[in-house]
C-alpha cells in the first residue's frame, strides 16, 4: 500500500492519495511509515521538477497534498508517546528562493524526531536568520534552496552569522536541489544534506543524541 501512496501523490491524484492514507491509518499503518512514503514521493517529485517534467503548479500541489497528508496524520501522531526534545533548530529557504516543499519536510521530520523546530518560510533575509538566533536561541541552522542563486544567499547568510558573532553558538546545515559538498564550501556552512532524514541524522549527530 505504501508503494500506491508513493505513486499516487507523486503522480498527483490528490483524492486517491488522501484516501489511501485514512486507508492506512484504519489498517494500522504506522504514521511515520506513512510519512515515509510521503517524503519518498516528494522525492520523485523534487526530481522530476529538476528533469523539466514537472513546473511550478505541479510542485505546488504536491506541497498542498502533503500539507493534507500531514492534518490527516496530526491526531495519530499526537497519540504517540511523548517525544523528548533534544535541542533547537531554525529552517528557512535563503532570500531569493520561494520553494518550500523541501524545507517543510525537513521542518516536519526534525520535530517528529524530537527537536523543537521554528520554521522562519520563505526568502528570508540573513538578517532573519541572525535575530532567529539571538532570540530563539537554536543550536542548529538549516539554511534551504533550490535555485542556484540560493548559494550566494547561502554564503551571506553564514558571513552575517559570522559578522554578529554568533558562528561558534551554532552548527549549519545547508539543503536543497542541487546542494552538494562543493556548495557547503563555498557557502561556509559545516554539512549539507542531500534529504529530510541526512537533516535530521546531522542534527542527532551535533547535539550528541543517541
Amino acid at each position: 500500500m505504501s508503494d500506491k501512496l508513493v505513486s499516487a501523490i507523486a503522480d498527483m491524484r490528490e483524492e486517491e492519495a488522501l484516501a489511501l492514507v485514512q486507508e492506512m491509518l484504519e489498517s494500522g499503518v504506522e504514521p511515520l511509515a506513512i510519512l515515509d512514503a510521503a517524503r519518498e514521493a516528494m522525492t520523485i517529485v523534487g526530481k522530476r521538477y529538476e528533469e523539466g517534467t514537472y513546473f511550478l503548479p505541479e510542485l505546488m500541489l504536491s506541497g498542498e497534498m502533503l500539507n493534507q497528508v500531514t492534518d490527516i496524520l496530526k491526531p495519530e501522531l499526537a497519540k504517540m508517546p511523548e517525544i523528548k526534545r533534544h535541542g533547537k533548530v531554525a529552517i528557512g529557504t535563503v532570500k531569493g528562493d520561494i520553494h518550500d516543499i523541501g524545507k517543510n519536510i525537513v521542518a516536519f521530520m526534525l520535530d517528529v524526531n524530537g527537536f523543537d523546530v521554528l520554521d522562519l518560510g520563505v526568502d528570508v533575509s540573513p538578517q532573519k536568520f541572525v535575530e532567529a538566533i539571538q532570540e530563539f536561541e537554536p543550536q542548529v541552522i538549516g539554511l534551504s534552496g533550490f535555485l542556484t542563486l540560493a548559494f550566494d544567499t547561502m554564503k551571506e547568510t553564514v558571513e552575517a552569522i559570522e559578522a554578529a558573532g554568533l558562528r561558534d553558538r551554532v552548527k549549519i546545515m545547508i539543503g536543497g536541489g542541487q546542494v552538494n559538498d562543493e556548495i557547503r564550501k563555498y557557502s561556509g556552512a559545516d554539512a549539507f544534506g542531500r534529504d529530510a532524514m541526512a537533516g535530521v541524522a546531522l542534527a542527532r549527530k551535533w547535539l550528541g543524541v543517541s
